[in-house]
């Protein structure tokens, strides 16, 4: 049954969602794999500076002893981003497994702005006049610039190298 699809038209439904945190499974995480911060941001440090990773923002159930952690990205470029580590454990256990670290888009993150055909992208000013292709200078003129002649001492090339 959808509960969404029992309510009364126009009844106001409240949002417990803080913003740039995903939906997920409803459920209360696991408290010890929810009180394990400390080990999700370590995991996180090992992929990661540490200087880019923010405050914790939030730990939610995956599913029966899975928790995800989400943090802050600091990351240049990377602006409404979170990073995440999904945390686990055996029944009974109180040994936290790393299962999953990473880095996720929220619905704060940047996005692409919408597309814009080419024709209505390029304006006149966008266009450039041609430069001038420099005229050529007579090519002796470059020898003697460039250094490219050999000096005239009369004798054959490669007599230097010939001893007697």
């Amino acid at each position: 049954m959808n509960p969404e699809a029992e309510q009364p038209v126009g009844a106001k439904t409240v949002s417990r969602r803080r913003a740039g945190v995903p939906v997920w499974r409803t459920g209360k995480p696991d408290a010890f794999l929810a009180a394990a911060v400390d080990t999700a941001r370590t995991a996180i440090e090992g992929i990661t500076a540490p200087a880019t990773i923010g405050q914790h923002l939030a730990a939610k159930s995956e599913g029966d002893r899975l928790v995800t952690h989400l943090f802050e990205s600091r990351l240049a470029g990377y602006l409404g981003w979170q990073w995440y580590a999904v945390l686990t454990r055996n029944s009974r256990s109180k040994v936290v497994t790393v299962n999953e670290l990473g880095l996720l888009p929220s619905e704060d993150s940047i996005l692409a702005p919408e597309w814009v055909p080419w024709a209505e992208r390029v304006r006149p000013e966008d266009e450039q006049e041609p430069e001038p292709v420099p005229a050529q200078e007579p090519e002796e003129d470059q020898d003697q610039e460039s250094g490219d002649e050999e000096p005239d001492d009369g004798g054959e090339p490669g007599d230097e190298a010939r001893t007697s």
